[in-house]
């Protein structure tokens, strides 16, 4: 079995389009959620989203390309971008044919659906672009980044909703141990603040509808009431410790563990119960070789919702017993909504970051707190301690379940 290290990262988020700016903004508590810019949302329930600002997709493509991805790919390859370059993956350094790609998206391309269907009610079938399925389609993401950096090993998409980006690691995680790939590029993205998204998430009562973003997404508050939708992506080099030795790159994280199970209960709800997640959480524990006491931090799914939050804190305690009154949480949501597919590659990236800097991002806006959400979530501010290890949970509708643990690479 092969050990599997992290070499490189890369963001594009509501808190800043590198990872620095993004760390930056968790350490710092700031909020990015806003008014939604990308329509006229005066006539729809939910008034706020976690919007991506000031990205430029020709500063990582030309502007030719870019017109032939949906904005969710413009993302993908940027993130995926930045992490190859922090790794110092080029030409060479490598075997192409054992290097591949697992990057997700929850939908893909809903902006060019959007765009393309108003045309062919508008204009006739004549005029939809003949682009219109390659550019939609949730796997175009891991094209382009296999092509953009002569990845020619496995490339999928997973698509499990709001674990697609964990999905996507933990997968890689595998492939890698087990022998055979020695690199990866996983990760997810999303860009689904479109009408008809936002008016689907409102109707299933979903998403949060008041116009305070401070008081937004405020996960395992007692006042929560919904989640709110976020946009972006994040990408993570995955290499096996050897390869990546052999080559001098530097190691920036271990990823120790995996576990992914099915709630096989409901297509939105979770089990009552929070079986299915307390056992993904154990699953990847156990495959690290540790315990939950030897567990410094959790980055929690923790949505916002009413049901999610207290049943995910349920599943902790079941996971974790008595350390469960002892681990740090902390829902990074709060700052920066719900990515969707793309959640857990930002929220991996904040493990692995409080991994190397010894600082617990903070769950935000929390003010009153809920007697079924009894942990220790991290409030409002970042706290400074040693992290030597953490997990990063992502649970999605259909009852996808996915934890995924990091450790400091000794």
């Amino acid at each position: 079995m092969e050990r599997v290290v992290i070499t490189g990262m890369g963001a594009v988020t509501p808190l800043g389009n590198d990872v620095p700016t993004f760390w930056a903004g968790l350490k710092a508590g700031k909020c990015g959620i806003g008014p939604i810019t990308h329509f006229d949302a005066s006539e729809y329930k939910a008034k706020l989203a976690a919007e991506v600002k000031d990205f430029d997709p020709t500063a990582y493509m030309d502007k030719r390309e870019s017109k032939r991805m949906d904005c969710y790919c413009h993302f993908a390859v940027a993130a995926a971008a930045q992490a190859v370059a922090q790794a110092g993956l080029t030409e060479g350094s490598f075997d192409p044919y054992r290097a591949g790609v697992f990057f997700g998206s929850g939908v893909g391309g809903l902006h060019v659906f959007e765009d393309e269907f108003a045309k062919l009610l508008e204009k006739g079938p004549s005029r939809v672009s003949p682009l219109c399925v390659p550019e939609m389609i949730a796997n175009m993401a891991a094209a382009h980044i296999s092509m953009a950096h002569g990845f020619k090993g496995e490339s999928i998409c997973p698509v499990t909703a709001c674990a697609t980006g964990n999905h996507a690691i933990g997968e890689a995680y595998r492939a890698i141990k087990h022998g055979y790939q020695d690199v990866m590029i996983a990760g997810g993205a999303e860009a689904s603040i479109i009408r008809i998204a936002t008016a689907g998430f409102s109707n299933m009562k979903a998403l949060h509808t008041g116009e305070d973003p401070l008081a937004a997404s405020i996960p395992f508050d007692a006042r929560r009431s919904g989640f709110v939708m976020g946009e972006g992506a994040g990408a993570l080099v995955l290499e096996s410790l050897s390869h990546a030795q052999a080559r001098g790159a530097q190691i920036l994280c271990e990823v120790g563990g995996y576990g992914a199970t099915s709630d096989a209960y409901h297509i939105t709800a979770p089990d009552p119960e929070g079986a299915g997640g307390a056992r993904a959480m154990e699953m990847a524990i156990a495959d690290a070789g540790m315990t939950p006491d030897q567990i410094n931090y959790i980055n929690a799914h923790g949505t916002s919702t009413p049901v999610n939050d207290r049943i995910e804190t349920l599943a902790i305690k079941k996971a974790f017993g008595d350390a469960a009154a002892r681990v740090r949480v902390s829902s990074t949501k709060s700052m920066t909504g719900h990515l969707l597919g793309a959640a857990g590659a930002i929220e991996a990236i904040a493990c692995v970051m409080a991994i190397r800097e010894g600082i617990i991002p903070p769950t935000i806006g929390y003010q009153q707190p809920d007697p079924d959400c009894d942990l220790d979530i991290t409030p409002n501010h970042a706290v400074e301690t040693p992290v030597r290890a953490a997990i990063s949970n992502s649970l999605g509708f259909g009852g996808h379940n996915a934890t995924i643990l990091f450790r400091k690479a000794d």
